[in-house]
Order: C-alpha cells, then structure tokens, then sequence
C-alpha cells in the first residue's frame, strides 16, 4: 500500500445468502475492529434495507450493481438515484460477472459510472483480463481498453479500482505477488498517463480474485496494492484476517 492511501476492503456477497445467513454475518462483522481499514460489504438488493439498518456504522454497505437510465419506465433495474435515496453509499460497478453473462460493455459502464456519481454514490468500478489474455501478454492492453472510457471521471477521493484477473475469480487461482504488483504497477502508470500523476498517486487499486487468508498478508505488502474486493472469502470467519492483514 503507497504511503497516504488508506486500505480498503471490499466483500461482494453475490447472490448468495439467506436472510438468515445475511443477518448471522452481520453478527460477526459487528465485531470486527475496522479502525485502521475502510470496510464496505456488498448484500444483494433484497438484503440491503436489512443491512444498512443491522450493519455497525464504520462499514459501509454497497449495491453490487445499479443502472445507467435513471428512474423510469425500466423493468426489473435499480437505478442509483433509489440506492442514493435509500443512504447506501457504494455501488460495484463492471464485475466481470456483469460483463460476461450480462454483455456490459465499457461504454455502458463508462455511463454507469458517470450516472452513479452524479447521483452522490461511490464506486469500485471492476477491471481484469481472461486468462488467455495473460498467457497471450495481453493483460495491460485489457486493462487500459477498459480503463480508457471512465478515466475522465475518474476521482480518487470518490472511486476505487478493483483489479481482478477474471482467470482467479472463484477458482482457487491467484496472482503471484510479482504479478499482482507488475499488474497494480502498470495500472496506475497507465492512469498517470491518461490523467494526471496526482490522480495515480491517490487512486487506490484493490485486487481481487480468490484472496484468502492465507495469501493476502504478503499482497497487502505490496506497494501498488491498496485493498481488495473479496467473493466467497467474505462470506466465511476468514474475512476477518483478510480485514486486518
């Protein structure tokens, strides 16, 4: 982590959870100890009324998606203005999820991300390349493709980068050390580049895919690594090293 960048650590629950289970984790996460670290959980829709009331206030609840349209005439979409309205202050927008099963493209989130600032949210908005695009020396190009059409709104103080090799998401895979910090390295090179060197120094870049206790002290140690955006680890007891390593 660079000097002046706090830590922050995101878990996306996905769809996953009961609202018993939603309310079990809550328990344990209002114990944590968060003080040195920004923490913001991610429940789907349904959950979020419920979390937001439950959830101790020093962590913050995200939406795990929102729309680009507004309110309106669009069936089944929740839009950012309703999270905003509802005091939930993140959204995660551009999970690999969302673009492969659900054909999001980079200018459809470069809008998402517009849209959801304008409507006061804070956003992890999520990049990362296919496993072919590392083996084929892609991985840069893909970033800075998915990069180039939201860096115009790319504010520091209100928007975190989630780094995520889509090849280790939920796969027990995960970046070497070297690979994570090449990678985070390149990433805000690319944004010093294309904004401004002030931007790059503040911007904080999380890392993501299958981060577990067992590996996230040494990536936390990084310089280039500010945090990271955690899937099936939020949901178990392991969370908690993960919080404070």
């Amino acid at each position: 982590m660079g000097a002046g960048r706090r830590m922050i650590v995101g878990g996306n629950w996905k769809s996953n959870l009961t609202r018993a289970k939603a309310l079990e984790l809550v328990d344990q996460l209002n114990s944590l100890h968060v003080a040195d670290v920004e923490v913001v959980v991610a429940p789907i829709f349904l959950h979020l009324p419920l979390v937001l009331t439950k959830l101790k206030r020093a962590i913050a609840v995200a939406a795990q998606n929102a729309n680009y349209t507004g309110q309106g005439a669009y069936t089944g979409e929740v839009s950012a203005e309703h999270l905003s309205n509802m005091d939930v202050p993140w959204v995660i927008i551009g999970h690999s999820e969302r673009r492969s099963h659900y054909g999001e493209d980079d200018a459809m989130l470069a809008a998402k991300l517009e849209h959801c600032l304008k409507a006061g949210l804070r956003v992890i908005f999520c990049i990362g390349e296919q496993k072919a695009d590392r083996e084929s020396g892609k991985t840069l190009d893909v970033c800075r493709t998915q990069l180039a059409g939201m860096i115009k709104h790319l504010d520091p103080a209100r928007v975190v980068i989630a780094y995520e090799p889509v090849w280790a998401i939920g796969t027990g895979l995960v970046a070497t050390p070297a690979q994570a910090q090449e990678t985070h390295k390149a990433i805000r090179a690319y944004i010093a580049e294309a904004a401004s060197a002030d931007v790059a120094a503040k911007v904080r870049i999380q890392y993501g895919g299958s981060v577990s206790a067992k590996n996230c002290a040494e990536l936390a140690a990084l310089p280039d690594v500010d945090g990271f955006l955690v899937g099936g680890a939020s949901l178990k007891p392991e969370f908690a090293d993960i919080v404070t390593a």
